[in-house]
């Protein structure tokens, strides 16, 4: 049931506007660009209400691009990836073009298919400042970079760390005939430790910090 405040109406839902799609608070949204040539905005529903002149406003919490944020795309980054941001704006709801799931980077990875409505997160954003939450994350392989879930990677038995094909020396398609497999570390029996996993992901964080991976 709605509920008067102030004049205004707070709504349970939204059916978007052609369609038999009924979207609540909490749900992430595709949402109509006034640029008809960009992508759609993905937001995150807040609150559903209607104003004194009986139009549906909805209070979103925007997601962002890797594209939009101060640093760009960077290497990483994946092709359905999202940075939940600080940004929030009221907006009407007739633009809202249709439904999307924002999931966990850990579901998003379990994934067997991804549809075109998927995206995922793993970075809250703050909009002002081009800062990140968390502003460090794991990293792998021997170009120390974090995971992007595009990319195809291949585990060393030994280590047990994850590495590219191509940081490797060999093709996507040698790596997934592998059947074992270890890296030149391992394998060589070189017992230089490597360094874990400290990689600053805002344009304003501080220079790496390295800790050294303890091997069991």
């Amino acid at each position: 049931m709605a509920k008067t405040r102030q004049g205004k109406k707070d709504l349970d839902s939204y059916t978007i506007k052609g369609t038999n799609k009924v979207v609540k608070a909490g749900d992430c949204v595709l949402m109509r660009p006034s640029d008809s040539d960009k992508l759609p905005y993905v937001a995150k529903v807040e609150k559903i209400e209607l104003d004194l002149r009986n139009h549906v406003k909805v209070r979103v919490r925007w997601y962002y691009r890797p594209e939009e944020s101060i640093g760009g795309r960077r290497q990483f980054h994946g092709a359905k990836e999202l940075f939940l941001s600080d940004h929030y704006d009221l907006q009407s709801a007739h633009t809202i073009e249709g439904k999307c799931t924002v999931h966990t980077f850990k579901n998003y990875t379990k994934l067997e298919n991804v549809g075109a409505e998927d995206y995922f997160c793993r970075f809250e954003y703050k909009a002002s400042t081009g800062g990140f939450t968390p502003d460090r994350v794991a990293v792998y392989c021997k170009c120390e970079m974090p995971y992007n879930p595009d990319d195809l990677m291949i585990q060393c038995e030994a280590c047990k760390d994850w590495f590219h094909p191509s940081c490797m020396r060999m093709s996507i398609e040698e790596a997934k005939k592998l059947e074992h497999f270890s890296c030149s570390d391992c394998s060589s029996d070189d017992e230089v430790k490597r360094s874990l996993n400290s990689f600053p992901v805002s344009p304003s964080a501080g220079p790496k910090v390295e800790s050294k991976r303890r091997k069991k």
